[in-house]
């Protein structure tokens, strides 16, 4: 059951058990406790209905409808300004983007024969030519194959396993145009909420936990009127 509502049934239970009772010891200081804490518990649990809901003559009713506007700014602040800060987008770079690669992933996709007949065509297009015709033309190169394709490997695992990956992204990353269009899709977002929808999520959010001002204001009003009763 609903704390606020079980808050204010048992207050309600006890001043009522304690009003049509005939006169016994203690009966006017139970009177009073239950009826402070009646009158703490339903004050609270007035105040917490008023925040979320319009009651027509009390001012001040309805205030997160009302300013549901201000409600999405925050949100929207909120967001802006403490996650996608520079120092955050840094921060996340630097933990989720790897920094090296893995050079077989990459040799795996490349073909070295490719390379080593482009190579070939590289110097019998160049003025080596027509030497290299002397010497046999591209079977005089033929020996070199592998030898080329396990230099070129090495020399293109070196060349990887030095370039951290995460810092060259993050440079050519611009903070700016990254913040710029996720605020836009913040924005894009918030626009799309209603002053009904602005109410539902803070009331999903705060009014459990409001619950407990109804308790502790019928817990607090039962002691005052304790306290009244015994002392005045």
């Amino acid at each position: 059951m609903n704390k606020s509502l079980l808050t204010n049934l048992i207050a309600a239970g006890v001043l009522g058990i304690a009003y049509f009772t005939h006169e016994f010891t203690g009966r006017s200081t139970i009177i009073m406790a239950s009826l402070f804490a009646l009158s703490g518990a339903l004050t609270n649990w007035l105040a917490v209905y008023m925040l979320f809901e319009k009651i027509p003559g009390l001012y001040g009713s309805g205030i997160i409808s009302l300013r549901f506007k201000e409600f999405k700014e925050s949100i929207r602040s909120l967001i802006m300004e403490n996650f996608f800060t520079e120092e955050n987008f840094i921060k996340v770079t630097q933990d989720t983007l790897p920094h090296e690669i893995q050079p077989k992933l990459v040799m795996d996709t490349i073909d070295l024969d490719k390379v080593f007949d482009g190579f070939i065509e590289v110097i019998k297009n160049s003025s080596l030519g027509g030497m290299l015709n002397l010497f046999g033309g591209e079977k005089a190169l033929e020996p070199l194959r592998k030898p080329f394709e396990t230099e070129f490997e090495r020399q293109t695992a070196d060349i990887l396993s030095n370039i951290d990956i995460a810092s060259v992204l993050r440079k050519e990353t611009d903070f700016g145009i990254f913040r710029s269009k996720i605020s836009a899709m913040v924005d894009n977002r918030l626009n799309e909420l209603t002053p009904h929808r602005v109410k539902e999520i803070i009331e999903e959010i705060i009014r459990t936990h409001l619950g407990w001002l109804v308790v502790w204001g019928g817990v607090f009003g039962a002691l005052i009127g304790l306290v009244s009763a015994l002392f005045f």
